[in-house]
């Protein structure tokens, strides 16, 4: 790995603020060099017309994987065109094959070594879907493009929440959760996370909380069995493997300040038990994670804010914090694996 790793970033929904963010991040990186060269996936055009829009200079060049790149020279921008213009704040459905050939390529370069780390701007499933390709989020499609049989979504907080956050199911609708929740679920999931805090991390004996399904853990079977049946038997695997993992317990109190912080990571069994404190401590500035996939990958905690992104005002107002967040914690972890 050369001494200054190469970061891809995509750029996300068109329509979305994800194109004003790259600019942003590259005014950042004019002032304030990270540690690594930074190369944006994304149609070249488009990125320029929204840094202007903001009134950024982008002075953006185009990416040439054969030419050396000083440390701190400018944002590069690997062009990948799209199909049909783009209104702010409007996706069209006719760019939705051209966002997901920008993770394909952005996916794969970090799947052959080619770059270092892959930090993703949101983009808009539901656009992806209109577009007829099947589509639940960019954990499930880089789980699948290479042939990862679990994957672990993990949200990681700021310093001032230094809250780590692994989910055992993800986008899932929640009368879905229930019957995806099983014991080798659960052990994988604790398999992944206690694995990666160790090697990417550098956390040398992790400890791992985990969080019951049912109000109170089930209190003791009587508000739902599986945090008895399911959940207890998961975590004796996890135990009997070397993980120092304590549970099932109840997800109304483990994210409380003094509980939260004897732990270096909490497992929630779905989005919405675990996410919401995190964002709720530290939106804007957390990064998510992808456990188990052969490379790193960070993202934004955040949508694509279509109604900003609508109008160039309020689009320049955007907080860029979340994605100079993901660089950062790509560039550590980047670091770590080449040392």
């Amino acid at each position: 790995m050369p001494l200054h790793p190469t970061i891809v970033i995509t750029s996300g929904e068109p329509a979305g603020i994800g194109p004003e963010l790259c600019a942003m991040l590259g005014e950042r990186h004019r002032r304030q060099p990270f540690a690594a060269r930074l190369v944006v996936l994304g149609d070249e055009t488009l990125l320029a017309e929204r840094a202007r829009r903001i009134g950024i200079d982008s002075r953006y060049a185009r990416y040439d994987p054969l030419a050396f790149a000083p440390f701190g020279s400018a944002v590069q921008v690997w062009h990948q065109p799209l199909a049909a213009p783009v209104s702010p704040g409007h996706p069209d459905p006719t760019n939705g094959r051209s966002v997901l050939s920008m993770l394909e390529l952005g996916c794969d370069a970090c799947a052959t070594g080619a770059m270092a780390a892959l930090v993703t701007a949101p983009v808009q499933k539901s656009t992806i879907e209109d577009a007829g390709i099947p589509f639940s989020g960019h954990t499930e499609f880089f789980a699948a493009r290479t042939h990862t049989p679990r994957v672990v979504m993990m949200l990681v907080g700021t310093s001032d929440v230094p809250l780590r956050v692994a989910l055992v199911t993800t986008h899932l609708a929640l009368r879905d959760v229930p019957d995806a929740i099983t014991t080798q679920a659960v052990t994988e999931t604790i398999d992944i996370l206690h694995r990666e805090l160790i090697a990417r991390f550098g956390i040398g004996q992790p400890r791992i909380a985990v969080c019951g399904l049912n109000p109170h853990a089930g209190e003791a079977g009587h508000l739902g069995r599986e945090d008895l049946d399911v959940i207890a038997p998961a975590l004796q695997v996890a135990r009997a493997g070397g993980a120092n993992v304590t549970g099932p317990l109840p997800a109304d109190t483990v994210f409380v300040p003094g509980t939260a912080q004897r732990y270096d990571a909490i497992v929630a069994m779905y989005h919405d038990q675990g996410l919401p404190v995190l964002k709720a401590a530290s939106f804007g500035h957390g990064v998510n994670v992808t456990l188990g996939l052969p490379f790193i990958r960070t993202s934004v905690d955040h949508g694509t804010a279509l109604d900003l992104a609508v109008d160039a005002t309020r689009a320049a107002t955007a907080d860029v914090g979340s994605l100079v967040a993901a660089v950062d914690l790509a560039i550590t972890l980047a670091e770590r694996a080449g040392a």
